[in-house]
């Protein structure tokens, strides 16, 4: 569930085309302040997905989560039966949770008092809701989490899944994260402590990764869910497979809540865990999902960064930054871009990094500016830093393997 599309194949499309999902917010006025676009879901109906009872009962970030955790199992071809039920987990994280159902309740408390608040308001807007409802509606009983970790949520919901896998308590995961908090509250919160570009006049290139241009980040909203199996059960029955876990890693700046700590030191602290953990050189790395979010400082710093991680390959390595399409989706952007971390192992194709017209000096290395490239790497990193100084980094290796099913 992403701006660019709904489903793999068309937000796939949208990256190797460099499309934008970035447009005006016509939801509701923005006009007292000074960002006024959003990187939205289009054409999202809940209902295709779900009961409309269930719809009434979830916010608009379970409902994303709901949504793309069924086209996820879909595509895997994985069932969930009274077998293996107990040994799928589920990790759905969210940064904010239902914001926009605190927003709404907020309003009909101070208009009509405490009775007109809903009964549904708290299991609406905690964010655990999204691993719970998801759950509930695949009957998936193995281990169950929700981080909250800011813009890292969902790269550490998928590491630690793949953890859990890796340790023998689960056998598959349902593992990702879902955002909705393009609202007025968020937007204002946002807007007012200048972390989001004001280029209100040209959407489609208000999201600059790593260009001098930039003037803050694109609030986006979505979800991506992956199914993450031990490779044994996946190969047993014949499983499309696009992609290995090999590492996952994390850290925390322990500097500041909302600015990375100088010269990206516990970002890097989280690529080098990752590698590690992974067991692989830092040459062997052929590409980088950057976290990018077109921030002054934050771009900078991530460069910085990978550069004191790998040194003289970082001149070798692509970086991309696929929020240069989609906006951030905070909680929901590690999930997305693992996707299509994935996607670029298994087609071979580098998504851009879009809208780079005049390079940051300071920002120096291959950004595949502009246009994706056909270009076939073996290993692949996804970079997720977030506010409270968290870092999480996961390792991805192309699958050289027959699958099973499509070769």
């Amino acid at each position: 569930m992403t701006p660019l599309g709904i489903g793999a194949e068309e937000y796939w499309q949208g990256l190797i085309t460099g499309r934008s999902g970035v447009n005006a917010v016509t939801d509701f006025d923005c006009s007292a302040i000074s960002t006024r676009i959003a990187a939205q879901v289009k054409g999202f109906v809940p209902e295709d997905y779900m009961e409309r009872k269930e719809v009434k009962r979830m916010d608009r970030f379970a409902q994303f989560a709901a949504a793309a955790s069924k086209l996820a199992l879909a595509d895997s071809g994985l069932a969930i039966t009274d077998e293996n039920r107990t040994r799928v987990g589920v990790f759905i994280g969210s940064g904010i949770g239902g914001i926009q159902t605190f927003e709404e309740q907020h309003r009909k408390m101070m208009e009509g008092g405490l009775g007109r608040v809903s009964p549904f308001f708290i299991p609406m807007m905690i964010a655990n809701m999204g691993t719970g409802n998801v759950a509930k509606m695949l009957g998936a009983q193995g281990p169950s989490e929700t981080a909250v970790t800011a813009c890292a949520t969902s790269t550490n919901s998928i590491g630690d899944a793949y953890e859990i896998i890796k340790r023998g308590a689960a056998d598959a995961a349902v593992a990702g994260g879902s955002e909705a908090a393009v609202c007025r509250i968020s937007m204002a919160g946002f807007s007012n402590m200048k972390a989001m570009s004001t280029r209100n006049d040209d959407p489609e290139h208000a999201s600059r990764p790593f260009d001098t241009g930039r003037d803050g980040f694109i609030l986006g909203e979505g979800g991506g869910i992956l199914i993450l199996e031990e490779l044994e059960t996946a190969l047993a029955r014949g499983a499309r497979i696009y992609a290995e876990i090999i590492g996952y890693g994390m850290s925390n700046d322990a500097y500041d809540m909302v600015h990375p700590a100088p010269e990206g030191a516990g970002a890097a602290r989280a690529m080098v865990a990752a590698l590690e953990s992974a067991n692989i050189a830092p040459t062997e790395v052929g590409y980088i999902n950057a976290h990018g979010t077109s921030t002054p400082a934050g771009d900078v710093l991530e460069v910085q960064a990978i550069k004191t991680v790998f040194g003289d390959h970082a001149r070798k390595l692509a970086v991309s930054s696929t929020k240069s399409m989609t906006g951030h989706l905070l909680g929901a952007a590690g999930a997305i871009e693992a996707i299509a971390v994935s996607l670029t192992l298994h087609h071979g194709i580098l998504p851009p990094t879009m809208n780079i017209i005049d390079p940051d000096p300071e920002c120096d290395l291959d950004f595949v500016p502009n246009k994706a490239r056909y270009q076939q790497v073996d290993i692949a990193l996804s970079n997720s830093f977030g506010f409270g100084g968290h870092n999480a980094t996961l390792v991805f290796k192309r699958w050289l393997g027959g699958d099973g099913s499509s070769g």
